[in-house]
Protein backbone atom coordinates (compact mmCIF):
# COMPACT_ATOMS: atom_id res chain seq x y z
CA UNK A 1 0.00 0.00 0.00
CA UNK A 2 1.42 3.08 -1.13
CA UNK A 3 1.95 5.97 1.18
CA UNK A 4 0.88 9.69 0.96
CA UNK A 5 4.54 10.64 0.23
CA UNK A 6 4.57 7.82 -2.30
CA UNK A 7 1.99 9.06 -4.19
CA UNK A 8 2.44 12.60 -4.56
CA UNK A 9 5.72 11.62 -5.41
CA UNK A 10 4.52 9.18 -8.46
CA UNK A 11 1.54 11.76 -8.99
CA UNK A 12 4.15 14.92 -8.94
CA UNK A 13 6.71 12.40 -11.94
CA UNK A 14 3.72 12.10 -14.23
CA UNK A 15 2.43 16.06 -14.21
CA UNK A 16 6.23 16.37 -14.93
CA UNK A 17 6.08 13.89 -17.55
CA UNK A 18 3.46 16.01 -19.62
CA UNK A 19 5.86 19.25 -20.34
CA UNK A 20 9.61 17.24 -19.99
CA UNK A 21 10.46 14.74 -22.32
CA UNK A 22 13.04 11.59 -21.05
CA UNK A 23 15.29 12.95 -18.58
CA UNK A 24 13.80 10.87 -15.59
CA UNK A 25 16.92 10.27 -13.63
CA UNK A 26 16.99 14.26 -13.75
CA UNK A 27 13.98 14.44 -12.94
CA UNK A 28 14.15 12.26 -9.99
CA UNK A 29 17.46 13.58 -8.62
CA UNK A 30 15.62 17.18 -8.44
CA UNK A 31 12.15 15.98 -6.50
CA UNK A 32 15.26 14.20 -4.17
CA UNK A 33 16.85 17.19 -3.56
CA UNK A 34 13.33 18.55 -2.98
CA UNK A 35 11.96 16.80 -0.61
CA UNK A 36 15.30 16.67 1.86
CA UNK A 37 14.97 20.48 1.90
CA UNK A 38 18.63 20.99 -0.15
CA UNK A 39 19.13 22.64 -3.08
CA UNK A 40 20.79 21.33 -6.49
CA UNK A 41 23.67 22.26 -8.62
CA UNK A 42 22.19 21.70 -12.46
CA UNK A 43 25.00 21.08 -15.51
CA UNK A 44 23.68 20.71 -19.19
CA UNK A 45 25.33 22.27 -22.71
CA UNK A 46 22.35 25.31 -23.63
CA UNK A 47 18.96 23.74 -24.62
CA UNK A 48 18.52 20.80 -22.95
CA UNK A 49 15.10 22.08 -20.45
CA UNK A 50 16.79 23.03 -17.55
CA UNK A 51 15.09 26.41 -17.11
CA UNK A 52 11.85 24.46 -18.09
CA UNK A 53 12.73 21.69 -15.97
CA UNK A 54 13.05 24.00 -12.62
CA UNK A 55 9.77 25.93 -14.20
CA UNK A 56 7.82 22.75 -14.37
CA UNK A 57 8.23 21.09 -10.87
CA UNK A 58 7.63 24.84 -9.23
CA UNK A 59 3.83 24.87 -11.12
CA UNK A 60 3.55 20.67 -10.17
CA UNK A 61 4.73 21.63 -6.46
CA UNK A 62 2.62 24.57 -6.22
CA UNK A 63 5.21 26.90 -5.18
CA UNK A 64 6.50 30.32 -6.22
CA UNK A 65 9.47 30.58 -9.07
CA UNK A 66 11.81 33.31 -9.21
CA UNK A 67 14.92 33.65 -12.26
CA UNK A 68 18.22 35.13 -12.00
CA UNK A 69 20.71 35.80 -14.85
CA UNK A 70 23.85 36.14 -13.29
CA UNK A 71 26.10 38.37 -14.58
CA UNK A 72 29.64 39.28 -13.82
CA UNK A 73 28.02 42.86 -12.63
CA UNK A 74 25.29 42.01 -10.58
CA UNK A 75 25.22 42.91 -7.42
CA UNK A 76 24.26 41.36 -3.54
CA UNK A 77 21.21 43.77 -3.41
CA UNK A 78 19.96 42.55 -7.20
CA UNK A 79 18.88 39.44 -5.21
CA UNK A 80 18.16 39.97 -1.82
CA UNK A 81 16.45 43.22 -1.94
CA UNK A 82 17.03 46.44 -0.85
CA UNK A 83 15.14 49.14 0.85
CA UNK A 84 13.84 52.19 -0.55
CA UNK A 85 12.59 55.13 0.81
CA UNK A 86 8.77 56.11 0.57
CA UNK A 87 8.64 59.99 -0.46
CA UNK A 88 4.78 59.68 0.77
CA UNK A 89 5.08 58.01 4.46
CA UNK A 90 8.66 59.39 4.96
CA UNK A 91 10.08 55.58 5.66
CA UNK A 92 12.19 53.10 3.95
CA UNK A 93 10.31 50.01 2.46
CA UNK A 94 11.76 46.65 1.90
CA UNK A 95 11.85 46.22 -1.65
CA UNK A 96 12.13 42.08 -2.00
CA UNK A 97 14.70 40.21 -4.59
CA UNK A 98 13.87 37.25 -6.52
CA UNK A 99 15.42 34.91 -3.57
CA UNK A 100 12.34 35.64 -1.45
CA UNK A 101 11.22 32.59 -3.90
CA UNK A 102 10.50 29.77 -2.97
CA UNK A 103 12.32 27.89 -6.00
CA UNK A 104 14.85 30.05 -6.97
CA UNK A 105 16.95 29.36 -10.77
CA UNK A 106 20.43 30.63 -10.29
CA UNK A 107 21.12 30.80 -14.07
CA UNK A 108 24.74 30.40 -14.85
CA UNK A 109 26.26 31.13 -11.00
CA UNK A 110 29.28 30.79 -11.86
CA UNK A 111 29.56 34.31 -13.82
CA UNK A 112 28.59 35.99 -10.54
CA UNK A 113 31.76 37.53 -8.27
CA UNK A 114 32.41 36.78 -5.11
CA UNK A 115 30.82 38.85 -2.76
CA UNK A 116 27.31 38.58 -4.54
CA UNK A 117 27.87 34.22 -4.49
CA UNK A 118 28.41 35.42 -0.86
CA UNK A 119 24.62 36.83 -0.62
CA UNK A 120 23.19 33.53 -1.80
CA UNK A 121 25.58 31.12 0.27
CA UNK A 122 24.15 32.53 3.30
CA UNK A 123 20.65 32.50 2.05
CA UNK A 124 21.51 28.80 1.05
CA UNK A 125 22.52 27.69 4.36
CA UNK A 126 20.78 30.14 7.44
CA UNK A 127 17.24 30.12 4.89
CA UNK A 128 17.65 34.16 5.89
CA UNK A 129 19.32 37.31 4.09
CA UNK A 130 20.25 40.29 5.83
CA UNK A 131 19.38 43.60 4.00
CA UNK A 132 20.85 46.24 6.15
CA UNK A 133 21.38 44.43 9.32
CA UNK A 134 18.62 42.74 9.61
CA UNK A 135 17.63 39.30 9.03
CA UNK A 136 14.38 38.55 7.34
CA UNK A 137 13.25 34.76 6.69
CA UNK A 138 12.77 33.05 3.23
CA UNK A 139 10.01 30.58 2.78
CA UNK A 140 10.31 26.86 4.35
CA UNK A 141 10.56 25.29 0.76
CA UNK A 142 13.35 28.07 -0.31
CA UNK A 143 15.37 25.36 -3.25
CA UNK A 144 18.29 26.99 -5.28
CA UNK A 145 19.02 25.05 -8.45
CA UNK A 146 22.05 26.75 -10.04
CA UNK A 147 22.83 25.77 -13.78
CA UNK A 148 26.27 25.85 -14.78
CA UNK A 149 27.64 26.03 -18.89
CA UNK A 150 30.29 22.41 -18.88
CA UNK A 151 31.80 24.20 -21.84
CA UNK A 152 32.29 27.77 -21.69
CA UNK A 153 34.19 29.01 -18.72
CA UNK A 154 35.81 32.06 -20.50
CA UNK A 155 34.74 35.01 -17.95
CA UNK A 156 33.46 33.29 -15.41
CA UNK A 157 34.70 32.67 -11.21
CA UNK A 158 34.82 29.44 -10.23
CA UNK A 159 32.57 28.40 -7.45
CA UNK A 160 34.25 27.75 -3.98
CA UNK A 161 34.60 24.45 -2.59
CA UNK A 162 32.75 25.69 0.49
CA UNK A 163 29.64 27.02 -1.64
CA UNK A 164 29.65 23.77 -4.16
CA UNK A 165 29.82 21.77 -0.63
CA UNK A 166 26.04 23.40 -0.14
CA UNK A 167 24.18 21.58 -2.80
CA UNK A 168 23.27 18.11 -1.88
CA UNK A 169 23.97 16.81 -5.60
CA UNK A 170 25.04 17.83 -8.89
CA UNK A 171 22.67 16.74 -11.69
CA UNK A 172 24.04 16.32 -15.07
CA UNK A 173 21.33 16.85 -17.60
CA UNK A 174 22.45 15.33 -21.25
CA UNK A 175 20.71 15.04 -24.50
CA UNK A 176 17.80 12.77 -25.29
CA UNK A 177 17.88 9.52 -26.41
CA UNK A 178 16.90 9.73 -30.58
CA UNK A 179 13.12 8.90 -29.86
CA UNK A 180 12.88 11.41 -27.84
CA UNK A 181 13.93 14.17 -29.68
CA UNK A 182 12.25 12.93 -32.15
CA UNK A 183 9.01 12.98 -30.14
CA UNK A 184 10.17 16.67 -29.05
CA UNK A 185 10.43 17.88 -32.34
CA UNK A 186 6.75 16.96 -33.43
CA UNK A 187 5.58 18.03 -30.18
CA UNK A 188 7.26 21.51 -31.22
CA UNK A 189 5.25 21.69 -34.46
CA UNK A 190 1.59 21.40 -33.02
CA UNK A 191 0.12 23.07 -29.68
CA UNK A 192 1.61 20.58 -27.71
CA UNK A 193 4.99 22.20 -27.48
CA UNK A 194 6.61 21.55 -23.79
CA UNK A 195 6.27 25.28 -23.24
CA UNK A 196 3.15 25.76 -24.71
CA UNK A 197 1.45 23.54 -22.23
CA UNK A 198 2.98 24.62 -19.06
CA UNK A 199 1.46 28.21 -19.89
CA UNK A 200 -1.57 26.58 -20.74
CA UNK A 201 -2.19 25.50 -17.32
CA UNK A 202 -1.98 21.50 -18.48
CA UNK A 203 0.21 20.30 -15.84
CA UNK A 204 -1.82 20.35 -12.88
CA UNK A 205 -0.60 20.95 -9.18
CA UNK A 206 0.33 18.36 -6.90
CA UNK A 207 0.53 20.41 -3.76
CA UNK A 208 -0.12 23.84 -2.14
CA UNK A 209 2.25 26.23 -0.97
CA UNK A 210 3.39 24.89 2.30
CA UNK A 211 2.77 20.93 1.95
CA UNK A 212 6.14 20.35 1.30
CA UNK A 213 6.91 20.01 5.08
CA UNK A 214 4.28 17.76 6.33
CA UNK A 215 5.65 15.23 3.32
CA UNK A 216 9.85 15.81 4.26
CA UNK A 217 8.42 14.96 7.66
CA UNK A 218 7.01 11.54 6.36
CA UNK A 219 10.17 11.08 4.73
CA UNK A 220 12.11 11.17 7.88
CA UNK A 221 9.95 8.44 8.92
CA UNK A 222 11.74 5.67 6.57
CA UNK A 223 14.02 3.11 7.60
CA UNK A 224 17.66 3.32 7.70
CA UNK A 225 19.23 0.30 9.09
CA UNK A 226 22.03 0.89 11.34
CA UNK A 227 24.77 -1.33 9.30
CA UNK A 228 23.53 0.97 6.12
CA UNK A 229 24.41 4.16 7.57
CA UNK A 230 27.85 2.56 8.48
CA UNK A 231 28.92 1.82 5.00
CA UNK A 232 27.82 5.72 3.46
CA UNK A 233 30.39 6.88 6.31
CA UNK A 234 32.81 4.04 4.59
CA UNK A 235 32.35 4.84 1.31
CA UNK A 236 32.86 8.75 2.38
CA UNK A 237 35.80 8.06 4.53
CA UNK A 238 37.43 6.19 1.29
CA UNK A 239 37.75 9.26 -0.96
CA UNK A 240 39.94 10.58 1.76
CA UNK A 241 42.28 7.80 0.76
CA UNK A 242 42.15 6.64 -2.37
CA UNK A 243 44.83 7.45 -4.55
CA UNK A 244 43.28 9.18 -7.73
CA UNK A 245 42.08 11.82 -5.45
CA UNK A 246 43.58 14.95 -3.82
CA UNK A 247 40.51 16.13 -1.78
CA UNK A 248 38.15 13.53 -0.68
CA UNK A 249 34.35 14.49 1.00
CA UNK A 250 33.69 15.88 4.12
CA UNK A 251 31.31 15.05 6.67
CA UNK A 252 28.27 17.06 4.68
CA UNK A 253 28.63 14.43 1.79
CA UNK A 254 27.75 11.38 4.56
CA UNK A 255 24.70 13.35 5.18
CA UNK A 256 24.33 14.57 2.22
CA UNK A 257 24.37 10.74 0.82
CA UNK A 258 22.23 8.68 3.71
CA UNK A 259 19.41 11.76 3.53
CA UNK A 260 18.78 11.35 -0.87
CA UNK A 261 19.50 7.81 -0.45
CA UNK A 262 16.34 7.62 2.02
CA UNK A 263 14.61 10.01 -0.68
CA UNK A 264 15.57 8.01 -3.50
CA UNK A 265 13.90 4.37 -1.45
CA UNK A 266 10.49 6.54 -0.81
CA UNK A 267 10.46 7.23 -5.26
CA UNK A 268 11.14 3.21 -5.38
CA UNK A 269 8.16 2.85 -3.70
CA UNK A 270 9.74 1.43 -0.57
CA UNK A 271 9.78 2.66 2.66
CA UNK A 272 13.67 1.19 3.96
CA UNK A 273 16.72 1.91 2.39
CA UNK A 274 19.13 -1.07 0.50
CA UNK A 275 22.81 -0.22 -0.11
CA UNK A 276 21.40 0.20 -4.08
CA UNK A 277 20.49 3.56 -3.12
CA UNK A 278 23.61 4.77 -1.74
CA UNK A 279 25.20 3.25 -4.57
CA UNK A 280 23.08 4.65 -7.09
CA UNK A 281 23.08 8.50 -5.35
CA UNK A 282 27.22 8.31 -4.73
CA UNK A 283 27.96 9.85 -8.09
CA UNK A 284 25.66 12.92 -8.17
CA UNK A 285 26.19 13.10 -4.18
CA UNK A 286 30.03 12.67 -4.72
CA UNK A 287 31.16 14.30 -7.91
CA UNK A 288 30.86 18.11 -7.28
CA UNK A 289 32.81 17.81 -4.14
CA UNK A 290 36.34 15.41 -4.88
CA UNK A 291 39.47 17.25 -6.66
CA UNK A 292 41.35 14.61 -8.59
CA UNK A 293 44.95 14.39 -8.56
CA UNK A 294 46.33 16.30 -11.40
CA UNK A 295 48.53 13.43 -12.79
CA UNK A 296 45.52 11.47 -13.07
CA UNK A 297 43.31 13.53 -14.52
CA UNK A 298 46.66 13.97 -17.13
CA UNK A 299 46.31 10.00 -17.55
CA UNK A 300 42.26 10.55 -18.66
CA UNK A 301 40.82 9.14 -15.37
CA UNK A 302 37.71 10.77 -14.70
CA UNK A 303 35.29 11.33 -11.22
CA UNK A 304 33.20 9.06 -12.50
CA UNK A 305 35.58 6.46 -12.47
CA UNK A 306 37.15 7.30 -9.11
CA UNK A 307 33.88 7.36 -7.39
CA UNK A 308 33.53 3.81 -8.91
CA UNK A 309 36.74 2.81 -7.61
CA UNK A 310 35.45 3.96 -4.26
CA UNK A 311 32.97 2.17 -4.21
CA UNK A 312 34.61 -1.27 -5.24
CA UNK A 313 36.67 -1.55 -2.53
CA UNK A 314 33.73 -0.88 0.42
CA UNK A 315 32.07 -4.12 1.61
CA UNK A 316 28.55 -4.23 0.88
CA UNK A 317 26.26 -4.93 3.83
CA UNK A 318 24.23 -7.81 3.43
Amino acid sequence: MKTHLQECLTRTRAEVAKVIIGQREAVDHCLIAIFTGHHVLLEGVPGVAKTLLVRTLAQVLGTEFARIQFTPDLMPSDITGTNVFDLRDTSFRLVKGPVFASFLLADEINRAPAKTQSALLQAMQERQVTIDGVDHALPSSFTVFATQNPIEYEGTYPLPEAQKDRFLMKVDIGYPEREEELSLSHRSLGKDAPETMLAAGVVQPVLAEGDLAGLREELGALTVREELVAYAVDLIRQTRHHDSIQVGAGPRATQALLLSSRAHAALQGRDFVTPDDIRALAYPVLSHRLVLRPEYEIEGITVREAISKVIEKVPVPR
